[in-house]
């Protein structure tokens, strides 16, 4: 009994340690300490560009890309990313602003594409109308995203320079990301082992002590209760018949 209860005790210990720290990443993102403002959402960071108190804070495309240099314009994959975006907005910019999104249109496949990995897009939020509802140049479209309403539109790259900037980065994992496989299968793999161990020890110490059972790892007791009048009546008649 006491090497079963040391198997069990064993898995607890294994089992605890690798959750717990299978559990960890959920806050191990790090962002850029650049000296500027970074916010973390899912796996990756973002920065808006305030720019200065009681000054327009907009700024050109080659601007945005040069604020954002080592670093990507605000790429979109998803809705909530878009929705992310719309609502921290308010904080950084009074009234309506456009943003600047890290697109471009790519005449030989004549799609737009995300500039951070040259991808087609998976996912959109175009005004009604869609990316095709424009009468500019297709080499001289950019795309900016309303912050208040959370729509794409097509703008002009150098007619209509001004909007604003928001960068964006991969985040930098101090620790292994929840949800990491190698974790997962480490959980697993000792889990297995001990059950495993545990199973042919329990085997072995049938075949030397064949009337032993794991049943006679397990002693039951009835709870302690007080007798019943009944039986307390019983008992002090049979008191009354041993007096002499």
């Amino acid at each position: 009994m006491d090497s079963v209860y040391l198997h069990f005790t064993l898995f607890y210990i294994v089992f605890l340690t690798l959750t717990s720290r299978f559990a960890i990443g959920e806050d191990g993102a790090d962002c850029p300490a650049d000296g500027r403002t970074w916010l973390p959402f899912n796996l990756n960071c973002y920065h808006f560009v305030h720019g200065e108190e009681d000054v327009a804070k907009s700024y050109s495309i080659q601007d945005a890309k040069n604020m954002c240099r080592g670093y990507d314009l605000l790429t979109v994959k998803s809705a909530e990313e878009n929705d992310f975006v719309v609502k921290y907005s308010p904080f950084v910019w009074k009234g309506k602003m456009n943003i600047w999104l890290g697109m471009y249109y790519d005449s030989d496949e004549d799609v737009f594409k995300w500039h951070d990995d040259n991808g087609v897009l998976r996912y959109s939020n175009w005004e009604d109308g869609g990316s095709d509802d424009t009468d500019l140049p297709l080499l001289d479209t950019c795309v900016v995203l309303h912050a208040d309403t959370g729509k794409w539109e097509n703008v002009s790259c150098t007619v209509e320079p001004e909007n604003g900037v928001v960068c964006k980065t991969k985040a930098v994992w101090i620790s292994p990301p929840q949800g990491s496989p190698l974790l997962l299968a480490l959980v697993i793999i000792s889990v297995v082992l001990i059950l495993l161990i545990s199973t042919v020890v329990w085997l072995f110490r049938q075949r030397s002590d064949p009337g032993s059972s794991i049943l006679n790892l397990i002693e039951y007791h009835l709870p302690f209760r007080s007798p019943s009048s009944d039986q307390a009546c019983l008992v002090d008649a049979d008191e009354i018949k041993e007096v002499p």
